[in-house]
């Protein structure tokens, strides 16, 4: 999949921007906080119809105005698409596919797979299991449309489960309570299935990604554990029922799932340095890339790189770099401060590039 151009109107600091794209890679040069990182998120924003840092649609209108428009046109392995998305303060969003509005967002996703790797990934380690669930959805909502229906109607389920049991003033429906778990449980175990090979394929990639940019210093590990490994679903969410009761919420299900990442054995976010916490989101995104691209509707995402370098010595850097430049990746978008890292990959390029720079929202 290629992205040839994108149009922007009013998105975060960016005034209005008509930009023509290489088909392999291009750069993004300047200081912090001119806007390099909101041309990606704006990328993002097409794909999943939000940005990927502010889930709120009107805080991304740019101050002053009360509208923002982006525009893509992609070619899908020699398909021409045309998405764009208008967003007015206190209207609901519009997103359109050449030129129909969709009824329903979750439609859109998956036509245009992306990956990004930016800063904001470190909340993958320090933050909670919720965070690295959401990860596995995104991941694999993007090329499984019965997984976030299955999603959906379970989180619904939970939902409706979870406010009778936080009704204090009124007696348990066992009869109700038991339809909803049931829900859960049937829901829960397809989506479970699908996060275990999710995962287990990810693993031997994400691994061999790692030791590449790493030098095979370090072992880096997954770790999927669920309540459904303790056996049926609906056993395990029935079994406690009386102990939910007591504390007014759902204890058990798909929704307390979680995924263990580990560097020489250890929990990386106890033990892992920052250059190793780096190279790991980095590598565990490249094998989300491979894996989305063997996947779905088997056409190359697009890749955002925003200011991987950063924190990383120069040897792993290198080995970024190379890897960069693989026909692998397909189309690649990159931000950074510092020139000389963009240089080294545009020297190495094979291929035609674009660098734009960036400054005060201002794209040349």
């Amino acid at each position: 999949m290629i992205l040839k151009q994108l149009s922007i109107l009013n998105y975060k600091n960016i005034p209005e921007a008509n930009l023509d794209f290489s088909p392999h890679i291009n750069c993004f040069i300047g200081m912090n906080g001119e806007g390099k990182t909101n041309i990606l998120d704006a990328i993002y924003f097409l794909s999943f119809t939000k940005s990927a840092t502010n889930s709120i649609d009107a805080m991304n209108i740019r101050h002053g105005q009360d509208i923002l428009m982006l525009q893509g046109e992609y070619d899908i392995d020699g398909v021409e698409e045309h998405i764009s998305c208008g967003i007015k303060r206190g209207v609901k969003k519009v997103f359109k596919r050449g030129g129909k509005a969709y009824k329903r967002m979750s439609e859109h996703i998956g036509l245009l797979p992306v990956i990004l790797v930016s800063p904001n990934d470190q909340v993958l380690i320090i933050g909670g299991s919720d965070e690295r669930r959401k990860f596995m959805d995104m991941c694999i909502s993007q090329y499984n449309k019965d997984y976030m229906n299955a999603l959906m109607n379970y989180n619904k389920a939970l939902q409706q489960r979870n406010m009778m049991l936080k009704n204090e003033d009124a007696d348990i429906d066992i009869d109700m309570i038991s339809t909803y778990e049931e829900v859960m449980a049937e829901t829960g175990e397809r989506i479970y299935e699908q996060r275990r090979k999710f995962v287990e394929e990810l693993i031997p990639v994400f691994q061999d990604y790692y030791t590449r940019i790493s030098g095979n210093h370090e072992i880096v590990g997954l770790r999927y554990t669920s309540h459904c490994q303790r056996g049926p679903l609906l056993e395990v969410i029935q079994r406690d029922r009386s102990r939910d009761i007591a504390v007014g919420h759902s204890l058990h299900g798909i929704h307390r799932d979680e995924l263990e990442m580990t560097i020489d054995g250890y929990p990386l976010r106890n033990e892992g340095s920052q250059g190793q916490s780096k190279t790991f989101l980095i590598s565990f995104k490249l094998a989300q890339f491979h894996f989305l691209k063997q996947t779905g509707s088997h056409t190359t995402p697009l890749l955002l790189l925003d200011d991987i370098f950063d924190k990383l010595d120069s040897k792993r850097v290198e080995q970024i770099i190379q890897l960069a430049n693989d026909e692998a990746f397909g189309q690649i978008f990159i931000t950074d401060t510092n020139r000389e890292n963009l240089d080294r990959i545009l020297m190495n390029s094979q291929d035609d590039y674009k660098l734009f720079m960036v400054k005060g929202g201002q794209i040349e």
